[in-house]
């Protein structure tokens, strides 16, 4: 009998919590990555597979930002230093920290690209993050660069869409 009892709790709870969850909307959440002291946001649905960063094949005649290709699965992937490529690393420092990673595009781009980051930061989502107004240094920021954000130990992320990013001019000049 209290087996029963117990078994219809259950059931009565798990369609209260169902009924909640399809009522609740669907926050957002990014992978947050560290590039040379950065914090940058990174959407769970652009971002692909993370990796360890294996052996790197330089390609001549590009830019410096431009780490290389490796590959990743069987399949040969581009691969960015996305520190260099933002500026907040010049060329000449070294790079390749022990706790570096790659952080392919997701399959869904159709881009075979991977971007080096400096270093896991775990995941962020926006309910424990409070966006940033208008700017007040009126600086530019180019068109992946969307919302800044600012954590609750006072910390500044910088959201970064990836599939713009792919397709802005100075990412597509990798020649030298």
């Amino acid at each position: 009998m209290a087996n029963k009892q117990a078994l219809r709790d259950l059931q009565t709870r798990l369609a209260e919590r169902m009924k909640q969850v399809r009522s609740e909307t669907p926050g957002v959440s990014w992978l947050a990555v560290d590039c040379a002291g950065q914090g940058l946001l990174l959407s769970l649905k652009q971002a692909g597979e993370i990796s360890d960063l294996g052996p790197l094949l330089p390609v001549p005649h590009t830019q410096p930002w431009l780490a290389g290709v490796v590959n990743l699965r069987g399949g040969v992937f581009t691969v960015v230093d996305l520190a260099r490529f933002l500026g907040l690393r010049r060329a000449d420092a070294a790079a390749h920290q022990p706790q570096a990673r790659l952080v392919a595009f997701n399959a869904a781009l159709g881009i075979n690209g991977a971007l080096l980051i400096d270093r896991l930061e775990g995941l962020r989502h926006a309910a424990d993050l409070q966006a940033e107004g208008e700017s007040t240094d009126n600086a530019a920021r180019p068109a992946f660069a969307l919302a800044r954000w600012r954590d609750a130990a006072g910390r500044w992320w910088q959201e970064i869409d990836l599939a713009a990013l792919a397709q802005s001019p100075q990412f597509l000049a990798i020649t030298a």
